[in-house]
């Protein structure tokens, strides 16, 4: 059975840090395509980032470039996400998920077949 979890999450200033971390087990970590989405109150899950299975290839949604960055450690089963300079309007709950396939779909949740429950990160301005 797959499971991603995610942590790190919590209250910071706006212009402070962040690191999220998802660790997974139950599959073959090293050949899963890693992905974060965040999703706001009253609004869809959005894509956040995408890191293909070596780590070398990476993608990102616009609001991310330059302050997100995404990483992976295929020792240790886990995926990051740190994320700087962050703003009130980053306040979302964010997820990891999981596929097998690094493609054009890269942003779509629907193809993402293992989803963690999510951390909280809240910003106050």
């Amino acid at each position: 059975q797959v499971h991603l979890v995610e942590s790190g999450g919590g209250l910071v200033q706006a212009g402070g840090s962040l690191r999220l971390s998802c660790a997974a087990s139950g599959l073959t970590f090293s050949r899963a395509v890693m992905g974060w989405f965040r999703q706001a109150p009253g609004k869809e899950r959005e894509f956040v980032a995408v890191i293909g299975w070596t780590g070398s290839v990476s993608f990102y949604a616009g609001f991310a470039k330059g302050r997100f960055t995404i990483s992976r450690d295929n020792a240790k089963n886990t995926v990051y996400l740190q994320m700087n300079s962050l703003k009130p309007e980053d306040t979302a709950a964010y997820y990891c998920a999981a596929k097998l396939t690094f493609d054009g779909s890269n942003s779509d949740t629907g193809t993402y077949a293992y989803w963690g429950q999510g951390t909280q990160v809240t910003v106050s301005s």
